[in-house]
């Protein structure tokens, strides 16, 4: 498709210096630390830390981790402070985080439990129970997701003066104090929105379907989305909806949109995690044909693909909750080993399958309704090689001799 084409455009216009780079760099709240990529590969570094593809708020300068280890021995009792529960992305996460790698890590001799915490979307509660995690002495740090982008700013930052450091995967925080693990967001909803428009051949009637505003993931993947539906003058958005990454939000909130806008809709780029309400929302309205969405993982939405073939011609993952939980897991363990982490991001490109990757996966007979995850794997997504190019010491983190801590 020519996304790609757009794509080296952009990159080949970024290194001539055509975009006005520099003025986007002066609206930036974190500059970026070009040192602390200079082991990354260049296709990689053009590609994922373009400037052109990044919120200006992503946090990119060197990180506070770099000489640190923690002073606390292994085996460390890890702090989820979840924000959420209610949607099957966090169940996906959770089972990955529960059934895979708490397991795996504990077998090492790394880690001995993990305390989890629930917010329900309240900053204030999520504020309180890191508090207590760090006042009690319960652990020794904290992973965090999809939350508020400074917040918990103040908290993150006391943990750390306290010895307890915080990793914040599937989005990010504003904090020096933070490491971040995640896909490029804005890429990804670049990619998103330039992939729609040019599957409904470039001219046409998109809705957009946000997670929860004012959430850097939700608030990155929307922007994104918008610059790449820009980039064809026939599109028009039609509407901004929002699910809060819950299918069944996505179902109610499009359905109730569909039955007072008679409008034609040519094609709805929706963030993954809601998805499959919103093609079941499609499929109740008794519109025909039904306009494609965009595909990221849940088994229910791309079961209906799998029963259509020429419905799409890709799934596009931003955040696949199994892989994302154990990509930030493993990059906290490292660090608290003492590899040393360059960047206060660490980011990853969007991972795509097409028709006969799903057909692998997924039989005709599928479940429309499933509440399942498909993830590329952990090494599709982010591979150990990358990985290991942010830190100044890079090893195998399960090779680490807990007892030389």
């Amino acid at each position: 498709m020519k996304i790609k084409k757009l794509f080296y455009v952009v990159l080949f216009s970024w290194i001539l210096g055509i975009f006005s780079i520099a003025s986007a760099q002066d609206e930036r709240t974190h500059e970026l630390c070009t040192e602390c990529l200079k082991n990354v590969p260049k296709d990689m570094r053009d590609y994922v830390y373009n400037m052109d593809f990044m919120d200006k708020d992503q946090p990119l300068a060197e990180a506070v981790m770099r000489n640190w280890k923690s002073p606390r021995k292994p085996p460390w009792t890890i702090g989820y402070a979840s924000t959420y529960a209610g949607n099957t992305w966090r169940k996906g996460a959770m089972e990955r985080l529960m059934e895979v790698v708490y397991p795996k890590w504990k077998a090492l001799g790394m880690v001995d439990e993990i305390v989890i915490t629930q917010a329900n979307l309240d900053d204030s509660l999520q504020i309180q129970q890191m508090r207590q995690m760090i006042d009690g002495g319960k652990v020794d740090a904290i992973i965090i997701c999809c939350s508020n982008i400074t917040a918990l700013n103040q908290t993150i930052k006391y943990g750390w003066e306290k010895g307890v450091p915080t990793l914040s995967f599937t989005g990010f925080t504003t904090s020096p104090y933070s490491i971040n693990t995640s896909v490029n967001y804005r890429l990804v909803g670049f990619y998103i929105g330039a992939w729609m428009a040019e599957l409904i051949g470039e001219k046409g009637n998109v809705i957009i379907m946000d997670g929860i505003p004012g959430y850097s993931a939700s608030d990155q993947q929307s922007d994104g989305m918008k610059e790449g539906l820009a980039q064809y003058p026939d599109i028009k958005v039609v509407a901004q909806l929002a699910h809060n990454w819950t299918s069944q939000v996505a179902q109610k909130e499009l359905s109730q949109w569909l039955s007072t806008n008679p409008t034609e809709i040519h094609g709805i780029a929706v963030q993954s995690s809601g998805e499959t309400g919103t093609l079941q929302a499609l499929l109740q309205s008794g519109r025909d044909p039904i306009p494609p969405i965009a595909l990221g993982g849940e088994l229910g939405a791309l079961c209906y693909w799998r029963q259509n073939p020429g419905y799409i011609d890709e799934a596009i993952y931003a955040w696949p909750p199994g892989d994302e939980v154990e990509f930030g897991v493993d990059v906290m363990i490292r660090t608290m080993q003492g590899q040393g982490p360059r960047i206060q991001s660490i980011l990853v490109g969007p991972s795509t399958k097409n028709f006969d990757e799903i057909k692998a996966i997924l039989n005709e007979d599928c479940d429309r309704n499933s509440t399942g995850w498909d993830n590329p794997g952990i090494e599709n997504w982010a591979p150990r090689s990358y990985v290991e190019s942010f830190f100044d010491n890079p090893a195998d983190p399960e090779k680490y001799d807990p007892k030389s801590h």
